[in-house]
């Protein structure tokens, strides 16, 4: 296996975590390399659930290194509760295999507390932010005023970093949101009181990397989110913090371009978001309810239900043209059994005009009506298909129409949530 770039190809929530999982059992070290504990990815592994936010999924794997690298943002507090939970469940996670990155920047408590107040200010306008201050912890990183993990270790560095942002922070808590003042002691005794601890894992991930891609080992990226919640491709101001592209992967970690062999885009069957944006294909009728029922379509990070539509073919070719996808893996198309007709959005109309180009203006976005065709559906249970042809012709053509309009191949198609719920195509069992 190559280096390879896993991708969510939608608004996030694309089951990337299976598809990583799987592939993880030829990887020899998975690196995230982007966004922070705002991320939830599920694997089911013999009817057990495993939740990641922060650390790889990889961690699932025996003998493989996992590496939380440079462009992820950092709660240590969430990283040791993370890490706890996984060793109550029998995963070792040691500093063998977990890496964390020294450039990693650090949630602080008060970008918590920011993402929360600024979010309650915005009333018709809220983004959807899961809380966990990761757009004020990158916005810190912009501003060059952020703390990264390499500045607690050293005591005095990190107090004087804290101090320096407190003076700002606490002026913004109490003049625009009448919020009390933060204790930099109170921060300082519990944030120094996780250096100890974090130590053994930290390391300078760049360098592991480049020596570990010079001795060709196999490295899969998992990237959180999905292609259109990127911050510069995504559907402004509708997104997350980070880059979720394929780009992320790269900056994110710290490697060249040139190392990366293969991208694959994890596509749902069907089309979800959580949180607030435009969303042309959303179905806010009974459709809607069935797929979020049958997908159980819950974040796994607030648990709050996704909203639910057909499958966005405009917002496909947008993705698969900007990642450039070697290949796609599709997922939960069990979950559109029992459907009589599915329903491709294949254009846009607004205006009088019919739209083939995903539009960058969100205004645009949000007053666009789908242009449907249709393609029959399936009755038959799929999940204990194991190659192509034991679908049925209609999930066949379904497929071959996704990878028309994504102009890749389908490698991967996951018909349930167990790692053995699996089609491999071309390898043998097309």
């Amino acid at each position: 296996m190559p280096s390879v770039v896993v991708v969510g190809a939608q608004w996030g929530d694309e089951a990337k975590a299976k598809v990583v999982d799987l592939l993880g059992a030829e990887a020899d070290v998975v690196v995230r390399s982007q966004g922070g504990n705002n991320a939830g990815h599920t694997v089911v592994i013999g009817g057990n659930t495993f939740i990641f936010h922060l650390i790889p999924c990889g961690a699932l794997r025996p003998g493989v290194v996992s590496v939380i690298a440079d462009g992820v943002v950092v709660d240590p507090k969430h990283f040791f509760s993370e890490k706890t939970e996984l060793e109550k469940r029998g995963i070792k996670v040691t500093p063998e295999r977990l890496l964390l990155s020294e450039r990693a920047h650090l949630i602080m408590p008060y970008h918590r507390l920011l993402d929360t107040l600024s979010e309650g200010m915005k009333a018709g306008a809220k983004i959807g932010t899961t809380g966990r201050g990761i757009g004020p912890c990158y916005a810190d990183k912009a501003a060059r005023s952020g703390i990264r993990v390499v500045d607690l270790l050293d005591e005095e560095t990190f107090r004087k970093r804290l101090d320096a942002a407190l003076a700002e922070k606490n002026v913004l808590l109490e003049k625009l949101y009448g919020h009390q003042p933060l204790a930099a002691d109170e921060i300082a005794a519990e944030y120094l009181g996780y250096a100890a601890g974090l130590r053994p894992f930290v390391r300078d991930t760049q360098d592991y990397l480049w020596t570990a891609l010079d001795e060709k080992k196999r490295v899969l990226f998992e990237s959180a989110q999905g292609t259109l919640l990127d911050i510069d491709h995504g559907t402004y101001p509708f997104v997350t913090s980070s880059n979720a592209a394929v780009f992320g992967a790269c900056a994110g970690s710290g490697t060249s371009p040139k190392h990366i062999g293969k991208v694959i885009g994890v596509l749902k069957a069907y089309t979800t978001r959580v949180g607030a944006g435009p969303f042309p294909t959303e179905a806010k009728d009974a459709l809607g309810e069935r797929l979020r029922e049958t997908g159980q379509e819950f974040g796994a990070t607030t648990g709050r239900p996704r909203r639910c539509g057909w499958l966005d073919a405009v917002a496909g070719r947008y993705v698969a043209r900007l990642n450039a996808f070697d290949a796609l893996a599709i997922t939960k198309i069990d979950v559109l059994t029992g459907l009589e007709k599915l329903r491709v959005c294949t254009a846009y109309r607004v205006s009088g005009r019919t739209l083939e180009d995903f539009p960058s203006d969100v205004r645009t976005l949000e007053t666009v009506e789908p242009a449907y065709e249709e393609l029959p559906g399936w009755t038959e249970d799929i999940s204990k298909a194991r190659k192509l042809s034991d679908l049925p012709k209609t999930a066949r053509a379904y497929l071959r129409r996704i990878e028309e309009f994504m102009s890749a191949p389908i490698e991967i198609v996951s018909v349930g949530p167990e790692r053995d719920e699996t089609i491999w195509i071309g390898r043998g069992k097309r």
